[in-house]
């Protein structure tokens, strides 16, 4: 099969930037972005370029260029699944909030609403591609749905997980490490998957478009997700253990990192690890071990979230500590809300499990983030439902920049390495805040020597 109309269903982290790339790289192929989402299209299809919802370097320049070419946002739904030869389902699938699995299982109620509307849109033969991250298997429930309630058309599902990291999203679409396509081994499967590599081999080279059946794409998302957290876990753990003992590890990192069998990558000590991968596909992995009856391997993957979880709270612990054991009415300037540098996205922060544990203490929290909104972060916090939302607003407050938010701070803490952070001026900084002054670096971003020598009281991950 040619391809020459892809539909995308969902505008979200995944599916925007993806299609976004496979627009720019195949003009050829008209791609629509459906989402019912009315707000996020409009964001989408803003005449500024600027406003689209999802921040990632380089991705306005792609979105501007292919847009209204044969890139195009819509929330008619059903006329692009009738259009479209090679249907994306790129929807949420978050960890399950009640019922059987609460706390540990995907929510695939989004992933059956997708099968089952396209089963009843769909009047000729379609290829259907997981794109979310899904458990091992939810491709024969997928063919299940589609099979017994569709139209009589013939459908072959793929499971083709994205690898992109946040910050780095467009730079990872435009040349991946490898491109995964799962499917069947009919030859039926099989044209499917040519016609996906073909799709792909547009811009990305053959000899990294690797095949595989459905089941291994599946469960190579969730195991690539859970090796790249277990590292940052393993790193934070032994950063404990070099404040006790007087080691750096930072200087640790690199000695190990310098191991061909190692690498260097995933070795960076800090508060812990967010967004919306590595958590939920871990407890995806846990639930799904634990299901099997394999409770060893559940308690294996499990320790990576504990750890993860003692990382945040250890962190909100010491500032508490170190501030006289006490910050009631103290002002602790947050410096950072989103997961990670170079991306708006919030999910799993660890600024919001800090600032939920310092305001449990009623501190107040002076929010700074280049890139994610006031709005965003109260939110972040209603949605741990720890406190009413009129609570949140009077100990969360709003900065217009990060001069702003350390005026008369008793501390920072610096929870997201933005970069522009190293380029402030600290002195001025140090001069306009409380004394003692005192930083909190959860992310090894700032030189501690030059710090300690303007006068601040500096602690960062993993040494004394």
């Amino acid at each position: 099969m040619n391809i020459t109309n892809i539909c995308c269903i969902g505008a979200g982290y995944v599916g925007g930037p993806t299609m976004a790339v496979i627009a720019e790289k195949c003009p050829h192929i008209k791609v629509t972005v459906v989402d019912l989402n009315e707000k996020r299209i409009a964001a989408w299809n803003d005449k500024d370029i600027n406003n689209i919802p999802i921040y990632e370097p380089g991705l306005n320049e792609i979105v501007a260029h292919a847009r209204g070419r044969n890139l195009f946002f819509s929330t008619d739904v059903d006329k692009a699944i009738d259009e479209a030869q090679l249907i994306f389902i790129s929807v949420n699938t978050p960890t399950k909030t009640y019922g059987t699995g609460k706390g540990m299982a995907a929510d695939l109620k989004h992933i059956e609403l997708c099968a089952r509307q396209i089963a009843k849109v769909a009047k000729n033969d379609k290829i259907i591609v997981e794109k979310s991250t899904l458990p091992v298997r939810t491709a024969e429930a997928i063919k299940s749905i589609l099979d017994n309630t569709g139209n009589g058309v013939q459908f072959q599902i793929l499971s083709n997980p994205e690898f992109l990291a946040e910050g780095t999203a467009v730079v990872d679409l435009l040349n991946p490490d490898r491109v995964l396509i799962g499917g069947e081994t009919t030859v039926e499967g099989q044209k499917a998957i040519d016609a996906l590599v073909e799709v792909y081999a547009n811009w990305v080279p053959k000899d990294r478009i690797l095949k595989t059946n459905v089941w291994s794409s599946e469960l190579s998302k969730l195991t690539a997700n859970a090796f790249l957290a277990q590292r940052v876990s393993s790193i934070n753990a032994i950063s404990e253990l070099c404040e006790k003992t007087e080691a750096n590890v930072n200087e640790v990192a690199k000695a190990i990192g310098m191991d061909s069998r190692i690498g260097s990558k995933f070795l960076k000590a800090s508060v812990g690890f967010g967004g919306s991968c590595f958590q939920k596909d871990i407890l995806n992995l846990v639930y799904i071990s634990k299901a099997f009856g394999l409770h060893e391997v559940a308690d294996y993957w499990e320790q990576v979230i504990i750890m993860n979880d003692h990382q945040k709270r250890r962190f909100s612990k010491n500032i508490v500590q170190t501030l006289y054991n006490t910050v009631s009415g103290k002002k602790i300037a947050f410096l950072g809300w989103a997961f990670k540098k170079d991306t708006n996205d919030t999910r799993e922060s660890a600024a919001i499990y800090v600032a939920d544990d310092l305001i449990n203490e009623q501190a107040s929290v002076a929010l700074y983030d280049p890139k994610v909104s006031y709005q965003q972060a109260l939110s972040d916090l209603d949605y741990l439902d720890t406190r009413t939302p009129a609570e949140n607003e009077k100990y969360l407050m709003a900065s217009g920049d990060a001069y702003e938010a350390c005026q008369n701070a008793h501390a920072i803490a610096i929870l997201t390495e933005w970069d522009e952070f190293k380029a402030y001026d600290w002195q001025k900084i140090y001069d306009n805040m409380l004394k003692p002054a005192f930083v909190f670096d959860g992310r090894n971003l700032l030189d501690a020597d030059k710090m300690r020598a303007i006068g601040f009281v500096y602690q960062s991950i993993g040494s004394r």
